[in-house]
This record gives structure tokens, C-alpha cells and sequence, in this order.
């Protein structure tokens, strides 16, 4: 599935790159949370984040927003799962009538930090899969 990025999304993934030295395939400005989304390149994710968490600490002081990685996935299952890191997701299952539903199996106690507050994790989730894999709904199990 093609991502079509607008030029502030290509302008942030520029910053993201310069500042971390790993690849975004995907950037989502959320206003409404004043948080930056990024799809980081499989395997890039530990040079993203930097040691301690130093890279990704330097890049939301330089943009002036919170930021959010999310580790890109050959499969819709494994994108699932990692747009829902970092709950622990055991299980994902795609089901496809007449909308395609993923169904994640999240651990009892993770079940929070999957959805966020407010549903800001879940919610961010569904729009990347949706973006990436044509994935209408995230249910959690």
C-alpha cells in the first residue's frame, strides 16, 4: 500500500533522519495529542532511539513535541504488534469480511498501556495500520 506523506511529514522525517541516522518510512503529525509519528525502518529502531533514549529525547526538544516510534513490519500482523509496543501483544489475527479487523491478544496487564490514555495509543494504532496494511479496526483480546 502506497503512503502518500504531505510536505510538513516529509519536512519531519528530514529532521528525524538527520537527528537519529535511521530511516522513517512514514510520518503522522497528530495535533489533537501535539505528538509526531514515526514509522522507523525494520531493524533501525535501537539507532532511533539512541542510548538511553538520548536520540529520540534530542529530536522532541528539537521539534517541540512528544514523539512516538513504531517499528515498520513486513505483515500486518507484526506492524500490529509493534504499533501496540510496548504492550506485550502475544497474538495478532486478521479478519477479513466485510472490514478487515485485527484482533491483538494483549497481555491482561498490558492492556492499558496498549490503548493509552485517553486512546491515544490505540487510536494511533489504527490510523497506521489503516495507512499501511487497508486495516479498518484494531480490537483487543
Amino acid at each position: 500500500m502506497t503512503v502518500r506523506l504531505s510536505d510538513e511529514a516529509r519536512r519531519l522525517i528530514a529532521a528525524f533522519e538527520d537527528e537519529t541516522d535511521a530511516s522513517a518510512v512514514d510520518c503522522v503529525v497528530d495535533d489533537e495529542q501535539d505528538r509526531v509519528i514515526f514509522v522507523v525502518a525494520a531493524g533501525e529502531m535501537g539507532s532511533a532511539i539512541g542510548p538511553g533514549g538520548s536520540r529520540v529525547e534530542e529530536l522532541e526538544e528539537k521539534l517541540g513535541r512528544d514523539v512516538m516510534l513504531v517499528e515498520d513490519a513486513p505483515t500486518p500482523e507484526g506492524f500490529v504488534a509493534n504499533a501496540l509496543s510496548p504492550a506485550a501483544v502475544y497474538n495478532v489475527t486478521i479478519s477479513e469480511n466485510d472490514t478487515t479487523v485485527a484482533y491483538a491478544e494483549v497481555a491482561h496487564e498490558d492492556k492499558g498501556v496498549a490503548i493509552g490514555t485517553g486512546g491515544k495509543n490505540i487510536e494511533a494504532a489504527k490510523q497506521l495500520a489503516k495507512r499501511h496494511f487497508d486495516i479498518d479496526d484494531i480490537q483487543l483480546t
